[in-house]
């Protein structure tokens, strides 16, 4: 490996590693702007100017673009390197307007922080400022090309990595413009990284512009919930309103970015039609009442209809906390535990995870370098949007795309790559399987299918319904738990008390259901007569396990209650102090709506109330080595915590 010297510091770093990321290894920031790690050489910025003092290079170069040699002698902090960068910095604000005391990006800006950083202070150049128009970019960003430095982040983003096509770059010289042909929404389904890329505020979140400073937020490593990808994320909350997600790196899993949808689709963490109070029989009431109902009711079924006739029902919305509470809930009073409502979805994500091990499970370096993917009966911009942008990759490398049983009703967004249509499984060529990979949907799909695609040799990808599907589906094993479904058929169950799940309306009519905890006002926390309001997933601590079987830790980034935004007048002490955006003027002790509980915790005490024993840590026994996992970190496979005969 090369081994060079960069201020005085002896580095070493795998052959093809940038002279700036060797210096960035050891803790070394060198200044740029055009590069990005997931992203191709540019050095169009030239902001990264070091000065090579010995070996086989010499003199001024671009650190971005120049591989780390052996004998290097690099200087950061040369005269000569700290003049060039000075003057770089110079001519990109010519033009740039001295905005930031009104800009969104204020206070998480590249070019602010190099600006100040390079010691630029003043504007020498008298002459007239260029100016461009700005387009309409659709609800979802801003767009203020004025700011731009031309950097071609945003157009190698958008085209070269996300495979959009109605987006980019037009001009000469001086003038470059980045933007679209005509304005109108943009297409990408992971336009929303354009936000993040942007060194500057070229492109500005518009769903949550001028809400608040970057050092307002409260923000704390979070795994995205809307589907089994498990994206990292970061949602930035400001007096107990979500304003903005933004992606968090983790190269096992996303990578730098995210999908559009786990970005923007954020208005239901506001939203006012979330239940917050506790309820019995249609009355709101506070927590301690409101258990007390749901345990006599629970012991008053069980004494009537015996506990075998009632069963606690969770689902993959659950954090693994709460799937493994839930069956020590049921143990208590000898009830059913049930992780799934309806046999059809639950015996693919139940095959999924018998079928998945340590060997065969893909991972998302598995997709990228993959020859042959075979993508079977998904949507997969829908089931898992971030595995497209590692398929592109693959595809880009050259591997052979095929897709089996065509499009899926209601698609809505083309696959960002080029791909074969072929009528069956037999058409793939799963030769040599050991380089291939199929992606599929595991919920609804039959065993013997998933057998059949998993003896092909290739690595697979079986996506869960649920961002937790795959916990639940390890929990149900693990516990012999049945679908619900198959209880109520039989005649064993007549009532259910759910958690965080959602029967279909036709197994609903056939049974009652004695409570209810949940976020979500749906049908089941409506027929339920004692309703418990849980917190999200922004509002608690947990685990969620993602397709491939990795474990990730999420923290709560804010407090469960009502957002300040819009807090109904009767907070306020009068009608007339109920100010938009001002905190009332009433002291409290408890947040407005601040009664949601994490729901492994409300099972832990309808456990006290049935007169079981406290739950103070759910991940016992072989989940145990769970309990310590970082937050930050990127994850552990499960496949070493339980053994085959406990899934079988």
């Amino acid at each position: 490996m090369p081994k060079l010297i960069i201020d005085d510091i002896p580095v070493e770093v795998p052959p093809g590693t940038s002279v700036l990321e060797a210096a960035r290894s050891v803790g070394i920031t060198i200044p740029h702007f055009c590069y990005h790690p997931a992203l191709a050489i540019a050095a169009a910025c030239r902001l990264c100017a070091v000065k090579l003092l010995d070996g086989p290079v010499k003199g001024i170069q671009m650190s971005c673009s120049l591989p780390a040699q052996d004998g290097m002698v690099v200087s950061t902090t040369d005269p000569e390197a700290l003049k060039m960068r000075s003057l770089v910095i110079e001519w990109l604000m010519l033009n740039h307007p001295h905005d930031c005391p009104v800009c969104d990006e204020g206070g998480e800006c590249l070019l602010q922080d190099f600006t100040i950083a390079g010691g630029h202070s003043r504007r020498r150049y008298q002459g007239k400022k260029r100016t461009f128009q700005n387009q309409y970019l659709g609800e979802r960003i801003h767009h203020e090309m004025n700011r731009c430095i031309e950097c071609y982040r945003c157009a190698r983003f958008y085209q070269e990595y996300a495979g959009g096509t109605d987006f980019g770059v037009t001009g000469s010289a001086g003038r470059v413009y980045f933007g679209r042909f005509a304005e109108g929404a943009l297409e990408s389904p992971f336009s929303g990284n354009l936000v993040d890329i942007c060194p500057t505020g070229v492109f500005t979140d518009k769903t949550g512009r001028f809400r608040a400073r970057y050092w307002d937020y409260r923000f704390s490593p979070a795994v995205c919930q809307h589907c089994s990808v498990g994206c990292n994320t970061s949602p930035q909350n400001f007096q107990r309103e979500l304003i903005k997600i933004v992606a968090r790196r983790n190269d096992q899993v996303n990578g730098w970015f995210i999908c559009d949808r786990g970005r923007y689709d954020k208005e239901y963490l506001n939203g006012p039609q979330r239940p917050r109070d506790p309820e019995v029989d249609g009355a709101p009431c506070d927590y301690r009442n409101a258990l007390e109902s749901a345990a006599n009711r629970i012991s008053e079924f069980c004494l009537q209809n015996g506990a075998a006739s009632l069963a606690f029902l969770g689902s993959g919305r659950l954090s693994l906390e709460g799937c493994l509470v839930l069956s020590e809930l049921a143990r208590v009073i000898g009830a059913q535990a049930c992780y799934f409502a309806e046999a059809g979805p639950a015996q693919g994500s139940l095959a999924a995870v018998r079928l998945l091990n340590e060997e065969n499970a893909a991972r998302v370096r598995d997709i990228e370098k993959a020859e042959c993917i075979t993508l079977f009966e998904l949507d997969l911009m829908e089931e898992g949007a971030m595995l497209a942008l590692s398929v592109r990759k693959a595809s880009l490398a050259g591997a052979q795309v095929f897709r089996v049983g065509g499009a899926r009703e209601g698609e809505t967004h083309p696959l960002p790559f080029r791909y074969q249509e072929v009528a069956t499984l037999d058409e793939v060529p799963f030769e040599g399987g050991s380089k291939g990979v199929v992606i599929c949907g595991a919920g609804g799909k039959s065993p013997e299918l998933l057998s059949y695609l998993a003896s092909s040799g290739a690595k697979l990808v079986m996506l869960q319904p649920a961002a937790n599907g795959f916990g639940a589906s390890l929990v149900a094993l693990e516990r012999g738990a049945a679908t619900l479904s198959d209880l109520v058929e039989s005649g064993q169950v007549k009532a259910v008390a759910c958690f965080e799940a959602e029967p279909p309306p036709w197994l609903l009519e056939r049974v009652e259901v004695l409570a209810c905890a949940d976020w979500k006002l749906g049908a089941t926390a409506k027929k339920a007569s004692v309703f418990l309001p849980t917190t999200t997933w922004i509002e608690s601590d947990g685990t969620s396990i993602n397709y491939e079987g990795r474990a990730q830790r999420f923290l709560s980034s804010r407090p469960a209650g009502l957002p300040l935004k819009g807090l109904d007048s009767k907070y306020y002490s009068s009608e007339t102090e109920a100010v938009s955006l001002h905190p009332p003027r009433v002291h409290r002790n408890e947040i407005p709506g601040g009664a949601e509980r994490e729901a492994w915790r409300v099972m832990a005490d309808l456990i006290l109330e049935l007169g079981g024993e406290p739950v103070n840590e759910p991940l016992t026994g072989s989940w145990g080595k769970l309990r310590d996992l970082d937050p930050e970190g990127e994850g552990v496979r499960i496949y070493d915590l339980l053994s085959t005969q406990d899934l079988s």
